[in-house]
């Protein structure tokens, strides 16, 4: 057995230790807003809040979880996510497994119109308009139908569609089986890493999204949770929030310390954050064999 060098030693020390900066420089901030989101607002107005909560309290949760609006932007950013992965994961696997077929009349023109979305667009003023004409404005569908095709999940899937034997498709057409059938009780079966992979990439894109409905909705109804956090982040909306809360919830907010802006946005933060963080453990092991398909030639 070789023994390491004085230099091995050396180099080891120094990745592990570059390897512990990059995780504290990473993880910090996030464990700052936790920190944060557990103290006192008006004690953190002073500074000073590093690794641990100076007073500790738990009333910057209660406003969260007292306010309709906030636990409504849960509710649509909860949906939003389900139906849009879903009708997302659909949408751009059966535009793959079509443009995966080399038979396919005009397939290459087809590709092209795709790609060339991945790097032009017509432009915020241009949508705004087409969103308009479709009869989106306003609606939840905004948030779901003008985002069901991604490009590059699009390529991802075809790739892994390609490599496929092709000897299943057509025993299965010998079976009886149409192209509907194939799609659907053979190819997606065997497309778990992949989805898996894909799903939770559009998920995570749906949960953090909220330009879109800033721009598309003037009902507040239908602001996900996201969006109703950039307001809180940007504007002084403290009265707001108490005015929405109930009698009860006032007196018992009258016993406890006042709450500032900034601990209000950290804790929901924090709530808006821990369903993908928890989730993200389930799917982890998908990654390294899904994300590696797309660097598979053709």
């Amino acid at each position: 057995m070789l023994r390491a060098n004085l230099g091995d030693r050396f180099m080891t020390v120094v990745i592990y230790t570059l390897l512990i900066f990059l995780a504290f420089i990473t993880l910090y901030p996030f464990w700052n807003s936790v920190v944060i989101s557990f103290n006192s607002g008006k004690d953190t107005m002073m500074g000073g809040i590093t690794f641990w909560p100076r007073e500790f309290t738990l009333e910057n949760y209660n406003v969260v979880f007292e306010d309709k609006r906030i636990i409504q932007g849960f509710l649509i950013t909860i949906s939003r996510t389900v139906i849009g992965t879903v009708v997302g994961i659909l949408a751009t696997s059966l535009f793959a497994y079509g443009l995966s077929r080399r038979g396919l009349i005009f397939r290459k023109y087809y590709m092209v119109l795709a790609v060339v979305t991945m790097y032009f667009t017509g432009g915020l003023i241009p949508n705004f308009l087409l969103i308009r004409g479709l009869g989106l404005m306003d609606t939840f569908w905004v948030m779901i139908l003008p985002v069901m095709i991604n490009v590059w999940n699009m390529i991802i899937f075809m790739t892994f569609f390609r490599s496929i034997p092709a000897g299943l498709e057509e025993a299965a057409k010998l079976d009886g089986c149409g192209t509907w059938s194939v799609f659907f009780r053979i190819v997606l079966p065997l497309s778990g890493p992949v989805i898996a992979t894909l799903g939770l990439f559009t998920a995570v894109q749906h949960w953090n999204e909220w330009f879109l409905p800033s721009i598309y909705l003037n009902n507040t109804d239908l602001y996900p949770v996201q969006t109703l956090l950039r307001q809180i982040l940007n504007s002084n909306i403290m009265s707001e929030q108490l005015a929405n809360l109930d009698s009860a919830a006032l007196t018992q907010l009258s016993k406890m310390q006042s709450i500032t802006t900034k601990s209000l946005s950290m804790a929901t933060m924090v709530v808006s954050t821990l369903p993908v963080m928890l989730i993200y453990p389930f799917v982890q092991k998908y990654f390294s064999k899904g994300v590696m398909i797309g660097s598979l030639k053709e």
